[in-house]
């Protein structure tokens, strides 16, 4: 009895000291959620499902809508007025019956008693000049958003609608069947805003002599999207997050003042008409310039028609398919150069379009900056498909729309620019341009998840903008530009996985973080033979359709075969950050000679054996 006792203490003894032992070295984890940063990204991610399947592809049944627009616009540059009538022919592709549709006015931000000034607005700047005060806050609000004529269906019978804001309800008069199409018209104006003074994506800059540059976009009533994910995408339009649109087909005329230059979304239908002989024969010419631009029309032509005001006007046809949305840029300013692309055996034209204050900065850059984007996207994903990219110059821009974008830079009134300028004018053209691919063309929701777009764009071109200029831009500075950002202050600072409007840095979390995230993945963890054939794996699958985040995550992994749940969700769902530093220091003795334990399990191997 005293030896089992014996044994029994001893037992106590040595469990507790080896308790006690091992209490010193871990602290014993009580009942807990899985925190592990390396846990699988399961739980976070939707369930897969016929249309987004587990691999990150489309499934058998992915459907999406189809809306096609036939538009006539007049440009009234006298009173500053865009009119537009448009026919909508809508296509019901899901399984769903749908008891109305959403449309998006995203004008209306500007309209009197709208939403935005209230949420975006935080008063007057105490730096406002006095000029500006009184014409922000003193004097009379611009008359802006859509001034609805009316909405009647196919057979001219009005159609009921509501308007909330910058999105406008149709009340159907039946449920329209999963198959079945909807046509109805819509016609409206509205006053077109000063983007300089006012600020905007849209709009026209004005010049000291009177003349304006309209770049025009976000102008008529457009679907929104309806999928299997979220039902209607009729978050309103507050300024800031961007998009979530349908392809289709557009069928558009333009009418213009005569001495205006225009180019748009889509091809035109009628060069011969709305360009002299002289321009029409550079127009067709330049479809063989592969070398170096060439101007379509000359500096010469432009000053000489911005000295008049021509009271006649002339109609421009577009046509564009399958693109998600339509934009045009007109004036009387306009210089033309153009060069032609080849992409695997197809012609692609490059232009530029600005006004003689834009060179010699423009016209020594800005179509040889597009055509090497097209090239260097298209290596990154898919040949570029539609038929032309187009950079319009206009003063404080930086907007992206299909096969047109606006972007700022300009030299000193005497010509001269220094690198800076120079480089900014060469990097927003690389990004809007590149906007074709994303999220024009692999088309995400853009006011839902911004980074989708913003930041897998600005990833792909630190290599266009690294391949135009490796001196300017230089691949090492690009990662460690985000690490202020990230090592800041955490209770400013929200996840990427955030809603565009909920950002405080917008600029930082949806661009240079995701940007930065991927550029680290290419170069370290992955390498680049992995990474390029996955990135390119997720653009190939989802061109032309609406993709997810759990789209793009499961594809990099699906396709690379390398585990990355444990950096989508550090990078993308955390604010955390790398914090590396020396916890403490031990002192080792390292000996190459065999230890008793070591000799032993040696021993019973060989007698086992």
């Amino acid at each position: 009895m005293k030896k089992l006792l014996v044994a029994v203490l001893l037992t106590v003894f040595t469990t507790s000291f080896f308790a006690q032992e091992v209490e010193q070295t871990k602290e014993i984890q009580k009942a807990h959620y899985n925190i592990s940063k390396f846990k699988q990204l399961h739980e976070e991610l939707p369930t897969p499902n016929n249309e987004h399947r587990a691999s990150g592809a489309p499934g058998r049944e992915y459907t999406q809508q189809q809306v096609d627009y036939k538009m006539n616009i007049v440009l009234d540059e006298e009173n500053s007025k865009i009119f537009g009538e448009e026919t909508i022919t809508y296509h019901n592709n899901s399984k769903d019956h749908l008891d109305y549709l959403w449309l998006q006015l995203d004008q209306n931000m500007r309209a009197p008693g709208s939403l935005t000034p209230e949420i975006n607005g935080g008063g007057p700047d105490v730096m406002y000049a006095p000029a500006k005060f009184a014409k922000t806050f003193m004097g009379k609000p611009f008359q802006g958003g859509f001034n609805i004529e009316y909405i009647k269906d196919a057979n001219g019978k009005d159609v009921s609608y509501i308007i909330n804001h910058t999105m406008m309800r149709i009340n159907l008069p039946k449920p329209l069947a999963s198959g079945e199409t909807y046509v109805f018209k819509i016609k409206w104006w509205y006053n077109i805003n000063d983007y300089i003074a006012d600020g905007g994506r849209s709009g026209y800059e004005p010049f000291p002599d009177g003349n304006k540059l309209y770049v025009i976009a976000q102008f008529f009533p457009r679907l929104a999207v309806y999928n299997n994910v979220e039902g209607w995408q009729n978050l309103q339009f507050l300024g800031r997050s961007e998009f979530a649109l349908e392809f289709g087909n557009y069928d558009v005329t333009i009418t213009t003042p005569k001495d205006h230059i225009l180019n748009a979304t889509g091809v035109i239908q009628n060069p011969k008409e709305v360009f002299t002989s002289a321009q029409y024969k550079r127009y067709e010419d330049s479809k063989n310039s592969f070398d170096n631009p060439v101007f379509i029309v000359t500096p010469e032509e432009a000053l000489a028609a911005e000295k008049g005001r021509s009271k006649e006007t002339k109609t421009w046809k577009f046509y564009a398919e399958n693109v998600r949305d339509f934009a045009f840029a007109s004036s009387r300013k306009l210089i033309w150069d153009a060069m032609a692309v080849k992409l695997n055996g197809k012609t692609v034209m490059a232009y530029s379009l600005y006004p003689n204050e834009g060179n010699p900065l423009w016209e020594e850059h800005s179509t040889r900056v597009v055509a090497n984007t097209l090239k260097i996207y298209s290596d990154f994903t898919f040949d570029y498909p539609y038929p032309h990219a187009t950079s319009i110059n206009a003063q404080r821009q930086g907007m992206e729309y299909p096969m047109i974008c606006w972007n700022g830079g300009r030299p000193n009134k005497d010509g001269k620019y220094t690198d800076r300028t120079k480089s900014g004018m060469i990097g927003v053209i690389t990004h809007e341009v590149g906007h074709n691919f994303f999220p024009m063309i692999v088309n995400s929701d853009e006011r839902m998840w911004t980074w989708m777009d913003e930041g897998i764009n600005s990833f792909v071109e630190i290599y266009a903008e690294y391949i135009y200029d490796p001196v300017l831009f230089p691949l090492i500075d690009h990662p460690k530009n985000i690490v202020r950002y990230m090592s800041g202050d955490q209770s400013g600072l929200e996840p990427i996985m955030s809603q565009g409007e909920d950002l405080t840095d917008f600029g930082s979390n949806a661009y240079g973080k995701p940007a930065a995230g991927l550029f680290i993945l290419r170069e370290t963890v992955m390498g680049h033979e992995l990474f390029d054939h996955a990135f390119k794996t997720y653009a190939e699958r989802w061109k032309f359709k609406h993709p997810t985040p759990a789209d793009f995550f499961r594809t990099m992994e699906d396709a690379s075969a390398v585990d990355l749940d444990w950096f989508w969700r550090g990078w993308f769902y955390t604010t955390g950050a790398n914090d590396i530093g020396i916890k403490e220091v031990k002192k080792y003795y390292v000996t190459n000679k065999p230890t008793e334990r070591a000799e032993n399990m040696a021993k019973r191997l060989w007698n086992d054996g």
